[in-house]
């Protein structure tokens, strides 16, 4: 089949350009651009809106093992599919840990089924505990895309050295959750007057600088290729430009709710605010959005992360943290492009290009020869955010209520359609 997408606003994220063009696409990836519709093919006017890469998201928890009642990979791919991610990459946070060969043939066989393209990261440490090493070799064999132990940080430097030296030896990504494991213990908020008002115990933000300067410091000792999976606060800026003045291989990501989101939104002790890291200040936050903007922060997650009724309906500092985000992530991103923060080849060069280049995929791009994974949106489309709407199974969003603008039109994977809103 051909396709041939005419009258677009293409969101090029590697050249930088969003102008109108057409793209073709044949046998399932992007053949053409500005060029006229070959013979035979199927013209789809795209009315001037937008046409971007898929969203490749790093960091999406799904419940599959052990979990299956907060989210299947059915109900994932159905989500991503209409929230314009092509490229999910999924945790080994499960129940067990993705930490054997065995699990993650396990998961890639039950993800084949998806919509969307489903890719696995596999637990650095067995258990996610931080002290044995897992078959790092073997599991990269059997897909593993990046090595990590999620939001659980290791207290144990010396078998980190050895997982990260190992890692390094393989030419692996390791992926961790920079925060100091002792500070953050407990803590639900970020400290200060407000959490100090509101009495919900509190982390410093130094806990996230502290928990990076370690790993940069293991990095420097190993050589390793890494990528923090969340910075958050302006504190932990500085140790990352340093690193990456002194050559080390470091990449880094926040996640789209730090960025239009702030401390100030707990205010009523709605859990569905609720996340690991906290949520920062607004300072903090202007921070976060202009390392994004400047390149200094390379990804944007959502850092998708359901959780039932019963584990979000307690007191605040007992609630489950996290919340869903594959249908909410890209109009949550156009607030930032409609306060004027980032342009849309900026962004999509954080949710898309970046991750793409990090993970050693070809998706993100509108090259001729790419992968025709491709989003169809309307920046401008206004809705009121009804949670008990979204396809996944969980409903934690902190947006349900919520005025947004930013609609999904279709989603391409492929080639193939896998979404089509409703007219």
């Amino acid at each position: 089949m051909i396709l041939h997408f005419t009258n677009a606003r293409l969101i090029d994220p590697e050249a930088g350009t969003d102008a109108i063009g057409s793209l073709t696409v044949k046998d399932g990836v992007i053949r053409a651009r500005d060029e006229k519709a070959p013979k035979g093919a199927t013209v789809i006017d795209c009315g001037g809106k937008c046409l971007a890469p898929g969203i490749v998201d790093i960091g999406v928890k799904i419940g599959e093992p052990g979990e299956r009642h907060r989210e299947s990979f059915r109900s994932a791919g159905l989500a991503a599919a209409a929230g314009g991610v092509t490229t999910v990459i999924a945790r080994p946070d499960t129940t067990p840990a993705i930490d054997t060969p065995e699990v993650l043939e396990f998961v890639t066989r039950r993800a084949a089924g998806s919509p969307v393209r489903i890719r696995h990261m596999a637990a650095l440490t067995k258990g996610r505990d931080g002290a044995e090493m897992t078959e790092i070799s073997f599991l990269r064999d059997a897909g593993a895309i990046a090595f990590t132990d999620a939001t659980r940080v290791s207290t144990n430097p010396k078998a980190l050295t050895r997982a990260m030296s190992y890692a390094r030896s393989l030419g692996a990504l390791v992926v961790c959750h920079p925060q100091d494991p002792g500070l953050s213990a407990g803590a639900s908020a970020t400290s200060g007057k407000f959490a100090s008002l509101r009495g919900i115990p509190a982390v410093s933000p130094m806990a996230e600088r502290m928990g990076l300067e370690r790993d940069l410091a293991l990095v420097e000792m190993t050589g390793v290729s890494y990528h923090a999976d969340q910075i958050t606060t302006a504190r932990a800026l500085p140790a990352l430009a340093r690193a990456r003045a002194a050559g080390l291989d470091v990449t880094a990501g926040t996640s789209i709710h730090h960025l239009t989101l702030n401390e100030f939104d707990v205010g009523d002790y709605r859990t569905f605010f609720k996340f690991m890291p906290p949520l920062r200040s607004e300072v903090d936050r202007l921070a976060i959005v202009a390392a994004v903007a400047d390149g200094s922060i390379d990804i944007i997650s959502s850092m998708h992360t359901p959780a039932d009724e019963e584990s979000k309906r307690l007191p605040f500092e007992e609630a489950a943290p996290g919340a869903v985000a594959l249908e909410t992530f890209l109009p949550a991103a156009m607030r930032l492009y409609h306060a004027g923060h980032l342009t849309l080849p900026a962004l999509f060069r954080a949710m898309a290009l970046n991750p793409a280049n990090r993970l050693g995929l070809p998706q993100g791009r509108l090259n001729p020869g790419a992968p025709a994974d491709l989003v169809l949106f309307d920046p401008d489309a206004p809705f009121l955010m009804d949670r008990f709407k979204l396809r996944s199974k969980s409903k934690n969003t902190p947006f349900d209520g919520a005025r947004m603008e930013g609609r999904v039109l279709a989603t391409y994977v492929g080639g193939t359609q896998v979404f089509a809103a409703e007219e």
